[in-house]
């Protein structure tokens, strides 16, 4: 088979390499807090970016050079596309991977038809895993692409648009199933609206939870057992998308009883979007302990969209991975690179180095966090800042077992309080020891 990228596997060569292609912190057996890295950071590779980013901006057309890919919607070429995605992954010894329907298949003239090319890829991608042991981290349909979709899917205000979207959905679970998915993920990329003048929200809800509810029941009709991902992403491209945040999706899960169905998938590039810290997403997240899988990538500031750049903070991924510890680590999820080159990185081995850098800055941060972990000045702050509610008041307040009355008591007899610092920039300082 023709190589498409210039490169032996990637090895690592440790901190002191000056190897371009080499991991300097990346080293999968290594252990860390007992497992071993790749168990920690479970890095899967998005077949939408990997495969299929032409690197096009509202500006301008891609740039992308796709020597393997003949542009064609052709079940043949998306059957080629799939030997080249397995090369890159054995190069970069990725052990997972994400796709869109419509990223591995082509949408052809009809329902039927894109079914049965779907099939077909799916048919070539088992085959694959079977061979190389890589294994699908989530699957998922894309219900934001087509021109059907401009007004929504599960919330389309059309029942013939709704219900192709259950159908596509539908089929994508099944896909998921017969590739021994680990998830399955729905992005309400379109699941919002641009003005409330001509939107119906409570109705648009109603059907979304029900949607959600009909794709649970197949999941157990075809046996499918891993769990279902919501993924936040706030106001793009919509006004507003009822899937904004963390916590706006772990409230609509409440609402509709869908809690025990579903965990959150969060993203850095939306984090930012919806004017919060990644730190802060993952957070809400896990504190509902609904943290179920990362897209780690990270955003710019000064950009208004989704600009899906590839994880360089130390900080960042320090963050990160100080969450994923302190709940003991992915279950079903893991780290999806849902990041992209940038349009001047056209060059097939952009990927290569784009990805070495991703897994080793997420290696860095890892080490970091357990790092921090050990030494446990950090944790043995937090624990005595609130160490006043740790007696036997605290314990009933939290069990709901006080009363505004016998507070009121403690507060008349106790005199003014005075508080602690809060030694934030201790703690910076003491972040920065370890990065």
């Amino acid at each position: 088979m023709t190589s498409f990228f210039a490169c032996d596997p990637i090895p690592y060569e440790g901190p002191s390499s000056r190897n371009p292609l080499a991991f300097k912190h990346y080293q999968p057996d290594e252990l860390v807090e007992g497992k071993p890295m790749r168990e920690h950071l479970r890095f899967a590779a998005p077949y939408w970016h990997v495969m299929r980013n032409v690197l096009a901006d509202p500006f301008g057309s891609g740039t992308a050079q796709m020597p393997w890919d003949d542009g064609s919607d052709s079940v043949e070429n998306a059957l080629k596309r799939v030997d080249v995605f397995f090369e890159f992954l054995a190069k970069m010894g990725i052990e997972y991977y994400c796709w869109h329907d419509r990223d591995i298949a082509p949408e052809l003239n009809d329902l039927a038809a894109s079914n049965q090319a779907l099939d077909a890829v799916v048919a070539k991608l088992k085959d694959k895993q079977a061979e190389t042991g890589v294994k699908l981290l989530w699957g998922t349909a894309c219900l934001f692409a087509h021109p059907r979709y401009a007004q929504g899917a599960a919330t389309s205000p059309d029942l013939k648009v709704y219900s192709y979207a259950a159908a596509q959905v539908k089929k994508a679970l099944e896909a998921t199933r017969e590739l021994d998915g680990l998830g399955y993920t729905f992005w309400g990329g379109r699941e919002g609206y641009a003005t409330l003048l001509n939107t119906d929200m409570k109705r648009e809800l109603d059907n979304l939870a029900a949607f959600l509810h009909m794709a649970v029941d197949h999941a157990k009709q075809i046996g499918f057992e891993g769990p279902f991902y919501i993924e936040p992403k706030p106001r793009e491209p919509a006004t507003h998308q009822y899937d904004s945040d963390a916590a706006a999706c772990l409230n609509f899960l409440r609402e509709y009883g869908l809690m025990e169905h579903f965990k959150l998938n969060i993203e850095t590039n939306h984090a930012t979007l919806a004017g919060h810290t990644m730190e802060h997403e993952l957070t809400v997240a896990a504190n509902a302990g609904m943290l179920g899988s990362i897209d780690a990538n990270r955003g710019d500031t000064l950009i208004g969209w989704d600009t899906d750049q590839f994880p360089t903070d130390l900080y960042l991924t320090t963050q990160v991975m100080l969450v994923v510890l302190g709940m003991g680590g992915f279950r079903t999820g893991g780290l999806n690179f849902d990041a992209k080159r940038r349009r001047e990185s056209h060059d097939p081995m952009d990927l290569i180095y784009a990805h070495i850098g991703g897994m080793d800055t997420f290696a860095r941060g890892l080490k970091t966090a357990a790092a921090i972990r050990k030494d446990g000045r950090l944790s043995a702050f937090t624990q005595e800042r609130y160490q006043s509610f740790d007696g036997e008041l605290g314990k009933r307040i939290a069990d709901g077992k006080c009363s505004l009355s016998e507070l009121e008591q403690l507060a008349l007899s106790g005199g003014e309080p005075e508080l602690a610092s809060g030694r934030q920039e201790l703690l910076e300082n003491l972040i920065n020891e370890f990065i």
